[in-house]
């Protein structure tokens, strides 16, 4: 039986609808865009987790508002990841890639479904209206 482990991460969305993309550096899914996001320390709220991920991957501290859904993610037999999305305003820092980010970018929710993207995120924003598929 494969380990569950608890995940929170933020879409963040400026107030022109364009949502901060991370290209993922490391596995699972190196080399993929992503929403900023990973593993819940132990004792920290979903909602914590998603904020402090976001600054550990882009620099931007944000306000974390409404879950916009949680997903199971399956892939590989070891490990089941329970991902839970947070809607994010950015309110400061400083943009730029950490060090688990290849490149982080603001991109238009219609360009979205153009990028290489981790497994299922545009079904999830797509369900959510943040994006559109082309």
């Amino acid at each position: 039986m494969p380990k569950t482990i608890q995940a929170a991460c933020a879409v963040i969305q400026r107030e022109d609808g364009a949502i901060l993309m991370v290209k993922r550096l490391n596995p699972p899914e190196a080399g993929l865009w992503s929403v900023p996001g990973g593993k819940v320390e132990p004792g920290e709220s979903l909602r914590a987790a998603a904020a402090r991920e976001a600054f550990e991957e882009t620099g931007l501290r944000v306000e974390v508002g409404r879950k916009l859904w949680t997903a199971q993610l399956a892939l590989d037999d070891e490990f089941v990841y329970e991902l839970h999305d947070f809607a994010a305003t950015p309110i400061g820092g400083a943009l730029q890639a950490g060090d688990d980010a290849a490149e982080v970018r603001w991109v238009p929710a219609s360009q979205i479904s153009s990028l290489p993207l981790v497994a299922e995120l545009l079904d999830h924003l797509c369900a959510a209206g943040l994006a559109t598929r082309r």
